[in-house]
């Protein structure tokens, strides 16, 4: 799964990288080391124009037929997310890139020992890349959750699961709102190649959702 990540790009970089435009009220973007469950996140979606946009929603899935927004899942497991009535209407019709520069991940530890060791995973050195995102609208409020898929070899002692990473060249094809047919996009699930990836054992700082500062990203001895 991915439960935090990070985002410390400026936000005029961010557009430039995504070939993007801000839509609607205009905001600030500030570094971010620990984005949590239902913070609101830059999202880039394709506008009626066939335009990119970066607009702000909450990452937290709420379907449109939902009762209330309490339960609202931050990820989609990418083998199912098709049939999912939760998903699968957003999979076909509503995809988006969620910006980031690196996500964070708890390998268990035996009971015993206190709490679960974060590590910090980043893409090509740092650089900032992009989830593959799913989005919805409920009401006034838009949302949206990440994918997941099978770990790469580097994840795999980690954690059991890995959030999509899409290759910029990838963008184009799943922002594309005429593509409505899900299985022609499962390609773009493969995980993510290790040897483009690092990881970093950081303090359990980062563990509390509260704490936002560069702290979150101190290394420790694995």
């Amino acid at each position: 799964m991915c439960g935090r990540f990070t985002l410390r790009e400026r936000l005029n970089d961010l557009l430039r990288e995504f070939d993007a435009e801000v839509r609607g009220e205009p905001f600030e973007l500030f570094e971010q080391y620990n984005i949590c469950p239902t913070n609101l996140i830059p999202v880039i979606r394709e506008d009626e124009s066939g335009e990119n946009e970066l607009l702000r929603m909450q990452w937290g899935f709420v379907p449109s037929w939902a009762k209330d927004a309490k339960f609202c899942p931050i990820n989609a497991v990418s083998e199912t997310v098709a049939s999912k009535p939760m998903f699968r209407s957003a999979i076909k019709k509503r995809r988006c890139l969620i910006p980031a520069d690196g996500f964070y991940e708890w390998k268990k530890l035996p009971k015993k020992t206190k709490g679960d060791a974060p590590w910090y995973f980043q893409v090509n050195g740092g650089k900032p890349f992009a989830f593959a995102g799913i989005w919805e609208r409920w009401g006034e409020l838009e949302s949206c959750a990440i994918l997941t898929t099978t770990p790469n070899e580097l994840m795999a002692p980690i954690h059991d699961r890995l959030p999509v990473i899409l290759s910029p060249t990838d963008y184009d094809a799943w922002l594309d709102p005429t593509m409505n047919d899900p299985e022609k996009l499962t390609y773009l699930y493969e995980p993510f190649p290790a040897s483009e990836m690092t990881m970093t054992r950081v303090s359990a700082y980062v563990n509390k959702v509260g704490n936002k500062g560069p702290q979150c990203l101190e290394a420790v001895e694995s």
